[in-house]
Formats: C-alpha cells, sequence, structure tokens
C-alpha cells in the first residue's frame, strides 16, 4: 500500500472555496491531512465535506475574510483546537485588479487588492512562524503567480502585489531556515478557476495590451496540476525546497 504523502498533517488552506484552494484541501485530504479549509464562501467549503468522507484525512471548514487580522489568527488558532498542531499554513486566498494600469487604479482597489493578496498573507505567516518555531518547524506555501515574476500578465495592484509575495516568501525562507520552516511560492500561469470574476468592468487597455502576451501561453492549466505542486511542497519530499518559487505554466514563462 502506498505511503500516504502528508498523513497526520495539520495544513490551514485559504481560498479553499473554490479552484485552485479547493482542490488543495481535496488532495491534502486524499493524502492524509487534517485540514482547515478557510473561505469567506463557507458553502464552497461545506461542499466539499461528502467528496472527502472516505478519505484518510479530515477537512474542517472555517469562514474568514483574510484582509482581517484578528480573523486570520483565530483562523490559525483554529488549526491547534481542532487537532492540536500547525504543519502546513497554505496562503491561496487571492483576488485579480481587472487588469487596471497604473493611471486607472483607484485607491479603493488598490488597497482592497494589496490588503487581500499581501496583507492577509502577511498576517498568516507572521503567527505561523511563531507558532511552527515554537513547535520546531513546519512549512509555509504561497500562492503567488507569473503575475509576480513578469510585468503585464495582471493589472499594477495584482502585480504589486504578487510580486511582493514572491518578495516576502523568499526573505521568510531564508530567515527562518534554520528554524525547521520552509517557505517557498507557487507561481501559476493560465488556470481555469473563478478568480477571473475579479475582471467585472475590467480596463480595456489592460485587456490589451496585457492580451497579447496570453496568446504565447501553450494551454490552460487545471486546479488540480496546481494542487499537486502543493502537495509536494507540503510533504517531506520537498525537505530541501524553501525559500523559492515552483512556476506552474505549461512552459508560458519559458519563452
Amino acid at each position: 500500500m502506498q505511503k500516504l504523502k502528508l498523513e497526520n498533517k495539520v495544513a490551514v488552506i485559504t481560498g479553499a472555496g473554490s479552484g485552485m484552494g479547493r482542490s488543495m484541501a481535496y488532495l491534502y485530504a486524499k493524502e492524509g491531512a487534517k485540514v482547515i479549509a478557510a473561505d469567506l464562501n463557507l458553502e464552497g467549503v461545506e461542499s466539499l465535506l461528502e467528496e472527502v468522507r472516505e478519505f484518510p484525512g479530515d477537512i474542517t471548514p472555517f469562514k474568514v475574510d483574510v484582509s482581517k487580522r484578528d480573523e486570520v489568527e483565530s483562523m490559525l488558532n483554529a488549526a491547534v483546537d481542532t487537532y492540536g498542531a500547525l504543519n502546513i499554513l497554505i496562503n491561496n486566498a487571492g483576488i485579480m485588479d481587472g487588469m487596471m494600469p497604473v493611471g486607472e487604479t483607484t485607491d479603493d482597489l488598490w488597497e482592497k487588492v494589496l490588503n487581500i493578496n499581501l496583507s492577509g498573507v502577511m498576517f498568516a505567516c507572521r503567527q505561523a512562524v511563531n507558532m511552527m518555531t515554537d513547535e520546531g518547524g513546519g512549512c509555509i506555501i504561497n500562492t503567488a503567480s507569473v503575475g509576480g515574476l513578469n510585468g503585464c500578465r495582471a493589472g499594477a495592484a495584482y502585480t504589486a502585489s504578487k510580486f511582493a509575495v514572491v518578495g516576502l516568501t523568499r526573505n521568510i525562507g531564508y530567515m527562518y531556515a534554520t528554524k525547521g520552516i520552509r517557505c517557498n511560492a507557487i507561481c501559476p500561469g493560465g488556470i481555469e478557476t473563478n478568480i477571473g470574476i475579479g475582471l467585472r468592468a475590467p480596463s480595456q487597455m489592460g485587456l490589451e495590451v496585457a492580451g497579447k502576451g496570453m496568446t504565447l501561453s501553450p494551454r490552460m492549466g487545471s486546479a488540480e496540476e496546481v494542487a499537486s505542486v502543493a502537495v509536494f511542497l507540503g510533504s517531506d519530499e520537498s525537505s530541501f525546497v524553501n525559500g523559492t518559487t515552483i512556476t506552474v505554466d505549461g512552459g508560458w514563462t519559458a519563452f
């Protein structure tokens, strides 16, 4: 019988109500993890429960707004209260910005995107490293984007937020390596998820300019393909992978 990759690991996954986060929660439970599956859309998480009922792992739904520090802290505390530990944190929740170039970016849009995509990640990482240090180690996985590696895959706010997540990931990985904590980022390319909802009333200029690069992508990826990488990064198989980014884009950025 094949050994489970995440047996008895306790994980917190944000954005678990749909898309990549939902696939991550599903595969983590399949590989034996105990998961706090967090999302503002609690119904999306709860719909997972029947699907994973026969899996060796477990899922506990948790409603959270990652832009609110107190809710993020409660989410991480729930892992200890429910399962007795925190071994893995996956900061996956995020929103798009309508492809708005900087000249069209409003203060409200900037603050909303940065609060969710960056501040929420920092809140969770800050608490997690202290909890993991006390426990002798752990693993953090941040969902960044190819938009955090290139200048024209999204609008100004989203691009800035994801570049910052990549930098934060590298800093945490190096700073806490001797504490037994690994921190890596996944940079997905074009993935078939519902994050496109963030493109309501998009910038026509942004769509036109960024769209030129979209034509270079070999194909769209699936949420499951990204989730499989998250399983690898959360497992002992990636024990020497730290402070880096793994691009999951079918070769798009190789051009």
